[in-house]
């Protein structure tokens, strides 16, 4: 004789699978996913079309966060969005731009007016747009505070580090020195951005300013080549300049990133606190 289900049989199963929900290392994976496919999807597209996705991942983010890992979402709040953006986009101007001085003082660039128009200007910002946002739901967003609630804080600005720049060896011209470089300045500095401040508005500044100015100077981001408001010309040695890959591969942003790191990691341990979402 069958026993048709009933809401109490079925309670202790929905229990477990939503215990299993909220297990770090499945929230992260299940954003990670949502997250990922809509970049892909809208990666490619007109700016109108990348700058949307960049909206519809964070849509995303915060669905997971709250109907699958159950935890509030302070690091997307509204209040004090446009404040930390802004902070954030200061801070990654001010790298790029004394790297890229410190780089041209020393004869590793020259720039020149590159006779393209402010359009230009449109299509950089949404493609960094673009990229800052998905990449840092995912990576400072997901897997950090997932690592971290795991392991600690430490752990989880090494573990994302590490694979933010082993991603980064499927780009042109990418060595390993280039992905333990963009370890360094990018996946180190901007995990500990995110600790000092725990808020994704900033790193997302950071890394949107980090990338536009890299690409309006005409400077490769990451290999990736397009057009700026300047040219310029790789005149040094590739330890210096870059090479082809761009700043990324210089060694002067990787000693600027850890003397702007090493004190938000500072300011982050004495801030202390709970972490978010944390029970």
């Amino acid at each position: 004789m069958s026993t048709t289900p009933t809401p109490q049989n079925a309670q202790p199963r929905d229990g477990r699978m939503r215990r299993i929900a909220r297990l770090p290392l499945v929230w992260m994976l299940i954003g990670v996913v949502g997250v990922g496919v809509v970049s892909a999807l809208t990666a490619s597209g007109p700016p109108v079309v990348i700058i949307v996705g960049a909206a519809a991942a964070i849509a995303v983010y915060w669905a997971v966060m709250r109907f699958v890992a159950g935890r509030p979402t302070p690091e997307i709040a509204r209040a004090g969005a446009r404040r930390e953006a802004l902070f954030g986009a200061g801070i990654g101007l001010g790298f790029v731009l004394v790297s890229a001085l410190l780089i041209a003082i020393l004869g590793g660039y020259s720039f020149s007016w590159s006779g393209n128009g402010l359009s230009v200007v449109l299509t950089v910002a949404a493609v960094s747009i673009g990229a800052a946002v998905t990449e840092e739901l995912m990576f400072r967003g997901l897997a950090l505070q997932a690592l971290e609630q795991l392991w600690g804080g430490r752990v989880a600005v090494a573990c994302t580090a590490l694979l933010f720049g082993a991603l980064h060896l499927g780009n042109p011209g990418a060595t390993l020195w280039t992905s333990l470089a963009i370890a360094v300045e990018a996946g180190v500095l901007l995990g500990a951005a995110y600790l000092w401040r725990r808020n994704i508005w900033f790193v997302m500044g950071l890394h949107f300013a980090w990338n536009t100015t890299e690409g309006l100077l005409g400077i490769p981001v990451s290999g990736h080549v397009s057009p700026g408001l300047l040219t310029t010309e790789v005149t040094g040695p590739a330890l210096l300049s870059g090479g082809g890959f761009g700043l990324e591969a210089s060694i002067v942003p990787v000693v600027i990133s850890l003397l702007l790191a090493v004190p938000m990691l500072v300011l982050a341990q004495r801030r202390g606190g709970p972490v978010p979402g944390r029970r």
